[in-house]
């Protein structure tokens, strides 16, 4: 780690191979590292919890003894824009290292806005950081991108859907 410290200037939370390291790490992230089975598995979990939640806070609001097919419907829509929402920041934030791994060349900041640099990567650092994008990081912008396609025609469908209720 010394020899690349001193062949690299930028600082150590700017180098595309630590911000993929600290981002597959933090809590929000991690998850989508995971399979797809998995990952799709979560993510209805947390589309369940969703619904329950908004179907609760709908009962309370709406200060009834049952739940109406509306009411459902309108619990589906947001809680699959919730989910729609996560998954377009978990695409922002992997395509974001994912284009910084790709590129041949990192600016970066030493000590505040004023100050920007623009690295060069060497050759070695470069193939490294574009074999961990291709491999590691691009699979993954793939699988949100897919997902990311999947729920938003889910919400379109339930949106067409009450437009034609109405």
């Amino acid at each position: 780690m010394s020899s690349h410290k001193r062949k690299c200037p930028v600082p150590f939370d700017q180098q595309p191979l630590n911000e993929y390291n600290s981002l597959k790490q933090s809590i929000l992230f991690k998850y989508s590292t995971l399979k797809s089975r998995e990952f799709i598995s979560r993510l209805g979990l947390f589309f369940l919890f969703l619904v329950i939640i908004f179907l609760f806070v709908s009962k309370f609001l709406e200060n009834t003894k049952s739940i109406s097919i509306m009411t459902m419907v309108y619990s589906i829509l947001f809680s699959l824009l919730s989910l729609d929402m996560l998954l377009f920041r978990l695409y922002l934030g992997w395509s974001y290292v994912l284009k910084r791994l790709f590129s041949a060349s990192i600016f970066y900041e030493e000590s505040g806005w004023y100050d920007g640099q623009l690295w060069i990567k060497s050759v070695d650092v470069l193939t490294q950081d574009r074999l961990v994008g291709l491999y590691q990081v691009k699979p993954i912008v793939d699988k949100l991108r897919r997902l990311l396609l999947v729920v938003s025609s889910l919400i379109i469908t339930v949106i067409v859907w009450l437009y034609l209720l109405r």
